[in-house]
């Protein structure tokens, strides 16, 4: 076992899970250490009742992400989503449309099956998607949600091509479930710009993902349901100290499936947010109280993919 650690070291890796728990010294680029994200605000309604949730509290959401997808958007409702985070000086961050769960086939949908997430099946797939990012691009969208290795790639390929511009940030999926330093580090030089770890590693198990990689890493701190349901509002501050530069994510426990979502959904959804809204403020109550000293990101910080619609 000592000659495998000391190849893991030689590699660059952790030698095994960090109990130590050391503090990171990695940051965004503004300096700080972490900021917030709001997932499943799905229509520019339910981000219009989150901005007025988050007006309520008084707190800042630094990015925006929604999970139906790029091709279930009209061009009216992404450009007014939009406008609403370019005003704020906020991420949005659109998902892939086509994906596994999309297409016709029942794999991704079985009981084994599932353990492809949201990954394309064949190369016309990959070609919608392709279309989506670039419909998305051309309305003025600077991020989107990825779901699949070789799109990843596909994403580095088209900003090196001129097809997505250099600031748009690729997000990869917590459906991805890349779970070890090793393969995070993999889904970094495949193309993520930040990556979404799965929703139950122990705070060792973060930290050594943390030790390999220096992108972002997005966190739920409360899960939905069919992610394992955790809340881990106490945890927010270790966390911080630990996984910087992290996005502290608020899903919703008791959350029913919306996807895909749409008018039929619209008054549940809005609610959703909302109350998403409102966790954040208590997470947030959390750093006030346990972590004072954190920095967190102000509005339209350095790397955040904020639209550019005007």
């Amino acid at each position: 076992m000592r000659a495998s650690k000391e190849f893991l070291k030689s590699l660059g890796f952790p030698e095994g899970d960090l109990y130590s728990l050391p503090t990171s010294s990695k940051r965004f680029p503004d300096g700080a250490q972490y900021r917030v994200e709001l997932p499943s605000v799905e229509g520019p309604r339910a981000l219009e009742a989150a901005l007025q949730a988050m007006d309520h509290y008084g707190i800042i959401i630094h990015r925006i992400s929604q999970g139906s997808g790029i091709m279930l958007l009209t061009d009216e409702e992404i450009v007014d989503m939009g406008r609403m985070c370019e005003e704020r000086g906020m991420e949005l961050n659109l998902f892939v449309g086509p994906r596994g769960t999309w297409d016709i086939s029942a794999q991704p949908l079985t009981s084994a099956g599932k353990a492809m997430g949201l990954r394309h099946e064949g190369m016309d797939q990959l070609v919608f998607a392709m279309e989506d990012l670039k419909r998305a691009v051309k309305l003025g969208i600077r991020g989107a949600l990825v779901g699949d290795e070789g799109l990843l790639l596909i994403t580095k390929e088209m900003k090196l091509a001129g097809l997505l511009p250099q600031n748009f940030v690729v997000k990869g999926s917590v459906q991805m479930m890349a779970a070890n330093p090793v393969s995070i580090r993999l889904m970094e030089q495949l193309g993520a710009d930040t990556y979404n770890v799965p929703t139950a590693l122990t705070l060792p198990k973060l930290a050594a993902i943390r030790e390999a990689t220096d992108i972002p890493i997005d966190l739920y701190v409360e899960v939905p349901d069919n992610f394992g349901g955790f809340i881990r509002h106490y945890e927010i501050p270790e966390l911080i100290r630990i996984l910087s530069p992290v996005y502290i994510k608020f899903g919703l426990r008791n959350h029913p499936d919306v996807y895909p979502s749409g008018k039929h959904l619209e008054a549940t959804n809005i609610s959703l947010a909302q109350e998403r809204v409102h966790r954040a403020a208590l997470g947030m109550r959390m750093i006030q109280e346990y972590y004072p000293e954190a920095v967190g990101s102000t509005w339209g910080a350095k790397g955040l993919g904020v639209p550019q619609i005007s």
